[in-house]
């Protein structure tokens, strides 16, 4: 549904979203740390830090309630 709406915001051409994408629940906590170390170490894989911690834009803007 948030996919949908935003393609219909989005002005640019497309594709909008990369090949592939697909929504995942999370459905337990093992679950989300193991997806959250996945995201800590996508500027170290695309070499714009060497330690997830050097990377400046790293953090949860919202604290997700996981109980």
């Amino acid at each position: 549904m948030l996919r949908r709406c935003l393609s219909q915001a989005i002005t640019a051409p497309l594709p909008h979203w990369q090949e592939g994408f697909f929504d995942h629940l999370l459905r337990s906590d093992e679950s989300h740390a193991e997806k959250w170390e996945y995201v800590r170490q996508n500027p170290v894989r695309a070499g714009l830090c060497h330690q997830p911690e050097e990377w400046p834009y790293q953090g949860e803007i919202v604290l997700i309630d996981r109980v």
